[in-house]
């Protein structure tokens, strides 16, 4: 039986403020399965204006810069992963899920993620590809692995937050600043700057929510 969807298309928005948003939903959604209530399943959409955001396990020193040269809003998390950027041109998602009505594992889910991507850039012309020991969607081929989507996220109880980064129009100018995901002998590209043109966000959040409705039914 298919699992109802609800979607937040949120614009852009400041990182806190989202990220409120997406906490209360998170613990409305814990406390709905602590007292044995329906839980929700919602979507997230957006972008930020320019920040930098620190996993849980993320180490400082992969920020380049001092905050006074970041140009951007930085904050620590509770997700999983490293350092990434999040900034205009981005689709951010955040997905508020219960991964046991949706009956799958936290494992199963991140892939399912990254399916998602993979099957929603196809649609550009694209082979999204996973890389061993690191999360994300990448593009292989040339002189190196070049992350396009990263993923991050958090699970309590069965219910998820945070979660992907797409790479539409991204400035990539911003990732000069750290060592992405912590990972050194990476690069991180874009739709547009892999296309060569703008993309349509509003074309692309479509065909990504497709493709999620395909992937987690």
């Amino acid at each position: 039986m298919a699992v109802q969807l609800n979607i937040i298309d949120t614009g852009l928005k400041p990182y806190a403020e989202v990220l409120q948003i997406q906490t209360d939903l998170f613990n409305e959604n814990v406390s709905a399965k602590l007292d044995n209530r329906p839980t929700k399943n919602i979507l997230i959409l957006c972008e930020h204006p320019p920040v930098f955001t620190l996993g849980k396990s993320g180490k400082r020193e992969n920020i380049l810069v001092g905050e006074a040269d970041m140009q951007a809003e930085f904050y620590n998390t509770n997700r999983g992963g490293d350092v990434t950027f999040h900034g205009p041109g981005q689709l951010v998602v955040y997905p508020i899920l219960d991964l046991d009505a949706l009956n799958i594992g936290l494992a199963k889910y991140i892939f399912n993620l990254e399916e998602v991507i993979i099957e929603t850039i196809l649609e550009y012309g694209l082979k999204g590809e996973r890389i061993t020991s690191a999360n994300g969607v990448w593009l292989t081929g040339g002189n190196n692995d070049r992350k396009i989507c990263a993923i991050g996220v958090k699970a309590s109880r069965g219910i998820t937050m945070h979660g992907l980064a797409m790479n539409v129009n991204t400035d990539l100018s911003y990732f000069n600043k750290i060592i992405p995901c912590g990972l050194e002998d990476k690069s991180v590209t874009s739709l547009q700057g892999e296309l060569g043109r703008k993309i349509d966000m509003d074309d692309f959040k479509g065909k990504f929510l497709k493709s999620f409705a395909n992937i987690f039914n």
